[in-house]
């Protein structure tokens, strides 16, 4: 296996499930596993946790085929944009599609009828994101036409917060409010309410009163929250660290620059530089040069000199670093939030960028 690779704490994932739900109780939970588990590993996480959520979110269809592949059978919501060509698979493989025009509600249920099967859909609508999803002031329409849909049964109905991690909240609650609005088409006309959702980590943090059937937890569900200001109301902790060994370690006399483009040298005195095996082709960011920290041994030291594509080096200073010695890159004191300010991105690219070639392993699943 390769040095580098990135460990999963299943233990600490569990622990920050069961915060998440006893924090929105009585709420259902369905944690959005999209984008390989926000770079966890969609393997690995999604058939440990499976027993103890209630639904699984993805964006894609293929996310959804590759979880009903691995054995997965609760319930799974594919919340992005889907393609009218893709509604067959919905039925192939038992998947929740999300309505988010008339024209994608019409044409499966239209499917549903001439393959004589149902399809469960959650409408989605669009109170302020303006990505996908019908406006609420177009809400009635669509809200009707879906009543005459005989083959589809609507479950859910939903909308996302924008800006759910801000600590001024007026936004949010706007997106609240208008969701609210579109609900009142049910109780004016004595309608039985789908399952409602709109929070995503922020919201389960931030707007309480927006909980409501279920939630939607997503980079929270890692341990990572949404916003730096934000109020830590949910225990929930990392799951993730990366780690490495050295591969090489060297003195470096002052005057030799290292690694290319020349853009960091030693000076006044011979430097042990160490090299890591890792590089942006593994996610590490090559924007991160000579701005990142790695802890080797305990210690904490400065990346220097052009972060390459398979590797980067380390400034070990005087210490007697060796071959083989372990290196942490995410954890053990460097935390995701320092990764995404050295990097110039946030939290999500981080982790989401993390590449497949770098092996995840799983640690402390005791269910």
């Amino acid at each position: 296996m390769r040095p580098t690779y990135l460990e999963i704490n299943l233990a600490q994932l569990k622990h920050n499930l069961e915060a998440i739900r006893a924090h929105v109780a009585p709420a259902k939970v369905m944690p959005m596993v999209k984008a390989n588990a926000y770079g966890h590993g969609i393997e690995g996480v999604v058939p440990f946790i499976e027993p103890y959520v209630d639904m699984l979110g993805v964006a894609l269809v293929e996310e959804g085929i590759q979880l009903r592949q691995l054995g997965i059978k609760k319930p799974i919501l594919v919340a992005g944009g889907t393609m009218i060509g893709q509604l067959p698979s919905f039925f192939e493989h038992d998947l929740t599609l999300t309505a988010s025009s008339l024209d994608l509600l019409l044409v499966a249920d239209q499917l549903a009828e001439s393959t004589r099967q149902r399809m469960k859909v959650h409408l989605k609508f669009d109170t302020g994101m303006e990505r996908v999803g019908v406006h609420e002031y177009e809400a009635e329409e669509f809200l009707q036409k879906s009543l005459a849909c005989r083959h589809l049964e609507v479950e859910g109905i939903y909308t996302h917060l924008a800006n759910s991690e801000k600590v001024d909240r007026k936004y949010s609650l706007l997106q609240l409010e208008r969701f609210q609005e579109i609900l009142r088409f049910y109780e004016k006309n004595s309608l039985p309410m789908p399952m409602r959702h709109v929070c995503n980590s922020g919201g389960i943090l931030n707007v309480p009163e927006a909980h409501f059937d279920m939630v939607r937890p997503g980079v929270l569900f890692y341990g990572i929250y949404p916003g730096r200001d934000i109020e830590r109301k949910v225990d929930a902790k990392p799951v993730a660290t990366w780690k490495s060994k050295v591969a090489y370690s060297k003195i470096t006399l002052p005057g030799r620059p290292v690694s290319y483009g020349s853009l960091w040298q030693a000076e006044g005195s011979p430097t042990r530089i160490v090299t890591i095996p890792c590089g942006y082709a593994d996610g590490y960011f090559r924007n991160m040069t000579n701005r990142a920290r790695v802890v080797i041994n305990g210690k904490s030291y400065p990346q220097v000199g052009r972060i390459c594509m398979d590797q980067f080096m380390v400034n070990a200073g005087e210490d007697d670093v060796k071959v083989g010695d372990e290196a942490v890159l995410l954890g053990g004191g460097i935390t995701v939030e320092e990764l995404a300010d050295w990097a110039g991105t946030n939290e999500y690219e981080v982790m989401t960028n993390i590449s497949a070639r770098v092996p995840r392993v799983y640690v402390g699943a005791v269910q």
